[in-house]
Protein backbone atom coordinates (compact mmCIF):
# COMPACT_ATOMS: atom_id res chain seq x y z
CA UNK A 1 0.00 0.00 0.00
CA UNK A 2 2.95 2.33 0.61
CA UNK A 3 3.99 1.87 -2.63
CA UNK A 4 0.93 2.96 -4.30
CA UNK A 5 0.88 6.27 -2.04
CA UNK A 6 4.60 7.17 -3.22
CA UNK A 7 3.09 6.19 -6.52
CA UNK A 8 0.87 8.61 -6.96
CA UNK A 9 3.32 11.98 -5.13
CA UNK A 10 6.16 10.38 -7.84
CA UNK A 11 3.22 11.16 -10.54
CA UNK A 12 2.88 14.47 -9.34
CA UNK A 13 -0.49 14.75 -8.07
CA UNK A 14 -0.74 16.12 -4.50
CA UNK A 15 -2.99 14.63 -2.65
CA UNK A 16 -5.09 17.37 -1.22
CA UNK A 17 -5.56 17.86 2.30
CA UNK A 18 -9.73 17.96 3.86
CA UNK A 19 -9.85 21.90 4.98
CA UNK A 20 -13.01 23.80 6.06
CA UNK A 21 -12.79 26.17 2.93
CA UNK A 22 -16.04 25.31 1.93
CA UNK A 23 -17.82 26.80 5.07
CA UNK A 24 -16.19 30.05 4.73
CA UNK A 25 -19.00 31.27 2.55
CA UNK A 26 -21.52 31.13 4.47
CA UNK A 27 -19.52 32.42 7.65
CA UNK A 28 -18.94 35.49 5.62
CA UNK A 29 -22.63 36.01 4.71
CA UNK A 30 -23.36 35.11 8.47
CA UNK A 31 -21.11 37.65 9.82
CA UNK A 32 -21.72 40.21 7.25
CA UNK A 33 -25.84 39.67 7.77
CA UNK A 34 -25.79 38.95 11.25
CA UNK A 35 -22.64 40.43 12.97
CA UNK A 36 -23.59 42.79 15.28
CA UNK A 37 -25.82 40.78 16.69
CA UNK A 38 -23.46 38.26 17.04
CA UNK A 39 -20.90 40.65 18.60
CA UNK A 40 -23.58 41.91 21.34
CA UNK A 41 -24.90 38.27 21.89
CA UNK A 42 -21.24 37.41 22.99
CA UNK A 43 -20.56 40.04 25.28
CA UNK A 44 -23.94 39.05 26.50
CA UNK A 45 -22.94 35.86 27.41
CA UNK A 46 -19.35 36.88 28.65
CA UNK A 47 -20.81 38.72 31.11
CA UNK A 48 -23.79 36.07 31.95
CA UNK A 49 -20.75 33.69 32.77
CA UNK A 50 -18.89 36.39 34.91
CA UNK A 51 -21.96 36.80 37.16
CA UNK A 52 -22.56 33.83 37.73
CA UNK A 53 -19.14 33.08 38.52
CA UNK A 54 -19.05 35.45 41.02
CA UNK A 55 -22.43 34.48 42.67
CA UNK A 56 -20.41 30.92 42.72
CA UNK A 57 -17.82 31.44 44.51
CA UNK A 58 -19.85 34.07 47.27
CA UNK A 59 -22.04 31.18 47.91
CA UNK A 60 -19.80 28.76 48.78
CA UNK A 61 -18.07 31.21 50.95
CA UNK A 62 -20.98 32.25 52.80
CA UNK A 63 -22.20 28.69 53.27
CA UNK A 64 -18.71 28.00 54.61
CA UNK A 65 -18.71 30.77 57.08
CA UNK A 66 -22.46 30.33 57.95
CA UNK A 67 -21.97 26.93 59.18
CA UNK A 68 -19.59 27.92 61.09
CA UNK A 69 -20.69 30.38 62.87
CA UNK A 70 -24.13 28.52 63.91
CA UNK A 71 -22.78 28.78 67.76
CA UNK A 72 -26.05 28.39 69.33
CA UNK A 73 -25.33 30.96 72.06
CA UNK A 74 -23.78 33.94 69.27
CA UNK A 75 -27.33 33.17 67.73
CA UNK A 76 -29.31 33.33 70.84
CA UNK A 77 -27.24 37.06 72.00
CA UNK A 78 -27.44 38.44 68.08
CA UNK A 79 -31.21 37.68 68.64
CA UNK A 80 -31.24 39.60 71.82
CA UNK A 81 -29.13 42.35 70.94
CA UNK A 82 -31.21 42.60 67.64
CA UNK A 83 -34.55 42.59 69.73
CA UNK A 84 -32.98 45.40 72.08
CA UNK A 85 -32.45 47.66 69.48
CA UNK A 86 -36.02 47.38 67.80
CA UNK A 87 -37.77 47.85 71.21
CA UNK A 88 -34.93 50.97 71.51
CA UNK A 89 -35.84 52.57 68.33
CA UNK A 90 -39.58 52.29 68.95
CA UNK A 91 -39.43 53.96 72.29
CA UNK A 92 -37.64 56.53 70.01
CA UNK A 93 -40.60 56.66 67.89
CA UNK A 94 -43.40 56.67 70.56
CA UNK A 95 -41.48 59.48 72.45
CA UNK A 96 -41.32 61.53 69.08
CA UNK A 97 -44.99 60.71 68.29
CA UNK A 98 -46.43 61.96 71.62
CA UNK A 99 -44.24 65.14 71.46
CA UNK A 100 -45.49 65.67 68.33
CA UNK A 101 -49.33 64.95 68.86
CA UNK A 102 -48.79 67.61 71.73
CA UNK A 103 -47.60 70.40 69.66
CA UNK A 104 -50.46 69.92 66.81
CA UNK A 105 -52.82 69.96 69.79
CA UNK A 106 -51.11 72.95 70.97
CA UNK A 107 -51.14 74.25 67.55
CA UNK A 108 -54.93 73.78 67.88
CA UNK A 109 -55.62 75.14 71.23
CA UNK A 110 -54.35 78.66 69.61
CA UNK A 111 -56.15 78.48 66.28
CA UNK A 112 -59.37 78.42 68.24
CA UNK A 113 -59.02 80.76 71.05
CA UNK A 114 -57.64 83.23 68.10
CA UNK A 115 -60.99 82.34 66.45
CA UNK A 116 -62.75 82.88 69.54
CA UNK A 117 -61.19 86.04 69.82
CA UNK A 118 -61.81 87.23 65.87
CA UNK A 119 -65.61 86.42 66.58
CA UNK A 120 -65.75 88.49 69.94
CA UNK A 121 -64.61 91.54 68.59
CA UNK A 122 -66.40 90.64 65.66
CA UNK A 123 -69.52 90.96 67.85
CA UNK A 124 -68.28 94.23 69.62
CA UNK A 125 -68.13 95.62 65.97
CA UNK A 126 -63.91 95.95 66.19
CA UNK A 127 -61.31 94.55 63.70
CA UNK A 128 -61.53 91.17 62.51
CA UNK A 129 -57.99 90.89 63.04
CA UNK A 130 -56.82 89.71 66.26
CA UNK A 131 -54.98 91.97 68.86
CA UNK A 132 -51.87 90.63 68.21
CA UNK A 133 -52.06 90.59 64.91
CA UNK A 134 -53.20 94.26 64.96
CA UNK A 135 -50.02 94.77 67.40
CA UNK A 136 -47.59 93.53 64.76
CA UNK A 137 -49.00 95.54 62.15
CA UNK A 138 -48.31 98.85 64.32
CA UNK A 139 -45.11 97.96 65.19
CA UNK A 140 -43.93 96.92 61.71
CA UNK A 141 -45.50 100.54 60.41
CA UNK A 142 -43.59 102.92 63.11
CA UNK A 143 -40.57 100.61 62.68
CA UNK A 144 -40.70 100.64 58.94
CA UNK A 145 -41.19 104.83 59.17
CA UNK A 146 -38.56 105.19 61.33
CA UNK A 147 -36.01 103.11 59.31
CA UNK A 148 -36.66 105.00 55.90
CA UNK A 149 -36.07 108.49 56.23
CA UNK A 150 -38.36 110.30 53.65
CA UNK A 151 -36.39 112.12 50.56
CA UNK A 152 -37.57 114.28 47.91
CA UNK A 153 -37.26 112.20 44.59
CA UNK A 154 -38.19 113.29 41.33
CA UNK A 155 -40.21 111.65 39.80
CA UNK A 156 -39.41 108.76 36.51
CA UNK A 157 -41.47 110.48 34.09
CA UNK A 158 -43.92 113.99 33.85
CA UNK A 159 -47.24 113.79 34.64
CA UNK A 160 -48.55 114.36 31.22
CA UNK A 161 -46.91 110.84 30.25
CA UNK A 162 -49.69 107.87 29.11
CA UNK A 163 -48.10 104.76 27.20
CA UNK A 164 -51.35 104.65 25.16
CA UNK A 165 -51.69 108.25 23.39
CA UNK A 166 -47.98 106.76 21.34
CA UNK A 167 -46.57 109.70 21.93
CA UNK A 168 -43.64 110.55 23.98
CA UNK A 169 -41.41 107.65 23.08
CA UNK A 170 -39.03 108.70 20.84
CA UNK A 171 -37.36 106.75 18.13
CA UNK A 172 -38.95 103.46 19.74
CA UNK A 173 -42.41 103.40 18.72
CA UNK A 174 -44.23 99.96 18.33
CA UNK A 175 -46.38 99.40 16.16
CA UNK A 176 -48.76 96.44 15.50
CA UNK A 177 -47.58 93.59 12.30
CA UNK A 178 -49.77 93.52 9.40
CA UNK A 179 -53.18 91.66 9.55
CA UNK A 180 -53.27 89.55 6.33
CA UNK A 181 -51.86 86.54 5.75
CA UNK A 182 -48.52 85.94 5.73
CA UNK A 183 -47.07 86.23 2.26
CA UNK A 184 -45.33 83.36 0.10
CA UNK A 185 -47.48 81.32 -1.81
Amino acid sequence: MEAQGDANVRDGEVPQNQDLGFVLPPVIAFLSEYGWYAAFACVGVYLLLQHLRKNRSTDSQSSTISTSSQDPDSVVQRQVALEASRRRMQEEQDARAAEFRDRQQRLEEDKRRQKIEMWESMKEGKSYKGKAQVAQSTEEATSSSSLRPKTDKKPLRNSGYSPLSGDGGGTCSWRPGRRGPSAGG
